[in-house]
């Protein structure tokens, strides 16, 4: 049997009995509780004005140009089921091909339908995320092939280096979710690697996470092992969704088989699903900036269509991933003017259709320099001025995702951070505007010693984990250290103060009996 042959069901063991619920309560979940409740950088809000690049009448030439696309030229859809299912919604589809034809109306109907915000639900309440309206929320790199830290340089993907960025992403609040495998440990073999890993993410992190799309068992493994992970039955993870997954186009205008299986296998059971297609401006997608955007707003639009046919009402988000080529060799580019250009953009059309963003920290940078950087500062910029909800990539993204690195983790972290405080509304109270610290000093004097400083001095600004303001002289003398050092640094020390958050033992014992089991099996077929 073929992957995408499976039947569309929970795996064995998903009618649990209802006593599992009590397993999310109890004193480990009063840990979980306590030691969240405080911090600043949960449930972030955005409540800036979006920026526009976009008038209100280029927004509906894009609008209408994508319809154009989806009505005249289509999408190849690889997947017989998923055809049957768009024909059946009322698509075009072309005998003998996999060419189908979406009628506006028929898009627009289903559009209608998406929710415009909804709760990720985390094995730790604290770890809910809000998704949609103004919420922003960062989730840790995912899907690199490489993995990089100074001493060791860069190298191929391992378990311990995955469990070890798992670590670093449980241990800062302002990474809400996990994202993909922040690496592939390609030393676990491709056929339970999935499961060792899911695995992984329940047990050393409380947070949502993510499963890919890769075929219909690795699918149904990830939705059992999200279920075990909360203690809860098939029925309430229906109703309170708790894994994501990515769904890109394989641009220009295709969605693939393993693609469409899991909008077929997450949408049914109402998870969360993110369409983005990857259109690089010249090389996949039109050379032009506004050409690229309206491919990547057709492809988004085909695949979320597709979700509601599914599933009328089941949780989606609207991903943009447009950049462009350096035209010299063909390689991607990130954090440049195109990228910030198109990031707004597609936030302008997901607030069009009323559905949550998702985009992307990015750089093209291959160390931890000026670059790096830069390059995500300007991500940055781009992805909270338009509106992004959901933030992919958030931390470690290094070589334009071909490396999670440990040191650009640390790096962004930081950023993030200032991000989160400089989103935090100006306080404007009486005590805060010093008028009595003002009259206490007066003209020529100064504020160090003033009652209203004592009483902030500790908490009145921002202090950064890499910034380093001592002196030239002071600095020479400890050996002028540089930003790569202080990240370095920062997270060998962060994994040796790592503590893996509290999980109820009958938990992992009925995860670790599955994942025993499913290896039993074989796990999934593979080609090697």
């Amino acid at each position: 049997m073929r992957e995408n042959e499976f039947p569309h069901s929970f795996p064995a063991g998903a009618d649990a009995p209802l006593e599992r619920r009590r397993r999310t309560g109890g004193r480990g979940a009063d840990r979980q509780r306590r030691g969240a409740e405080n911090s600043k950088y949960l449930n972030l809000v955005n409540g800036m004005s979006k920026s526009t690049v976009l008038t209100v009448e280029a927004l509906e030439a894009v609008h209408d140009a994508s319809l154009t696309i989806l009505e005249e030229i289509g999408m190849d859809i690889i997947l017989p089921e998923a055809r049957a299912r768009m024909k059946a919604a009322g698509a075009d589809v072309t005998p003998g091909t996999d060419r189908v034809r979406f009628d506006r109306g028929l898009i627009m109907d289903m559009m209608s339908s998406v929710p415009s915000g909804f709760t990720m639900h985390a094995r730790n309440p604290v770890r809910n995320v809000e998704i949609g309206g103004n919420n922003l929320v960062f989730a840790q790199i995912a899907s690199a092939p490489f993995v990089a830290d100074r001493e060791g340089g860069r190298r191929a993907g391992n378990q311990e280096d995955y469990r070890k960025l798992v670590k670093l992403a449980q241990s800062y609040d302002i990474i809400h979710t996990t994202g993909g495998y922040p690496v592939e440990p390609v030393d676990i073999h491709a056929s339970v690697r999935h499961l060792d890993c899911l695995a992984d993410m329940v047990k050393l992190t409380d947070k949502v996470f993510h499963c890919y799309s890769l075929g219909a068992q690795r699918n149904l493994d990830a939705l059992e092992i999200a279920r075990i992970g909360r203690g809860i039955t098939a029925e309430q993870m229906e109703s309170e969704p708790s894994l994501f997954t990515i769904i890109n186009t394989s641009s220009p205008l295709r969605l693939d088989g393993p693609m469409l299986q899991g909008i077929i296998e997450m949408s049914s059971r109402n998870q969360v699903v993110v369409v983005t297609p990857f259109t690089l401006a010249g090389a996949m997608a039109p050379v032009t900036i506004a050409g690229a955007v309206v491919q990547q707003n057709a492809e988004a639009l085909a695949g979320i269509a597709f979700t509601q046919m599914v599933r009328r009402g089941s949780p989606v988000m609207y991903g943009g991933f447009t950049s462009n080529v350096d035209m010299k060799t063909g390689a991607p580019a990130f954090g440049t003017p195109e990228y910030m250009k198109a990031v707004i953009a597609g936030g302008q059309l997901a607030r069009r259709y009323k559905i949550p963003y998702r985009t992307s920290n990015t750089n093209a940078s291959n160390t931890l320099d000026a670059q790096a950087a830069y390059e995500s500062a300007l991500s940055l910029w781009a992805l909270t001025q338009g509106g992004g909800n959901f933030i992919m990539h958030a931390a470690g993204w290094s070589e334009g995702g071909l490396t999670a690195s440990f040191e650009k983790f640390i790096l962004d972290v930081d950023m993030l951070q200032m991000v989160a405080e400089f989103l935090k509304p100006l306080d404007v109270g009486e005590d805060a505007l010093g008028l009595d610290a003002v009259r206490d000093v007066g003209p020529g004097g100064h504020y160090f010693g003033t009652a209203h400083t004592l009483a902030r001095y500790e908490t009145a600004f921002y202090s950064p984990i890499l910034s380093d303001w001592r002196n030239f002289e002071t600095w020479t003398e400890a050996g002028r250290p540089t930003t790569y050092d202080h990240a370095n640094r920062v997270f060998k020390a962060k994994l040796n103060e790592y503590e893996r958050p509290p999980l109820d033992p009958a938990i992992e014992e009925e995860l670790d009996a599955f994942v025993a089991r499913r290896k039993a099996e074989g796990g999934v077929p593979t080609d090697f």
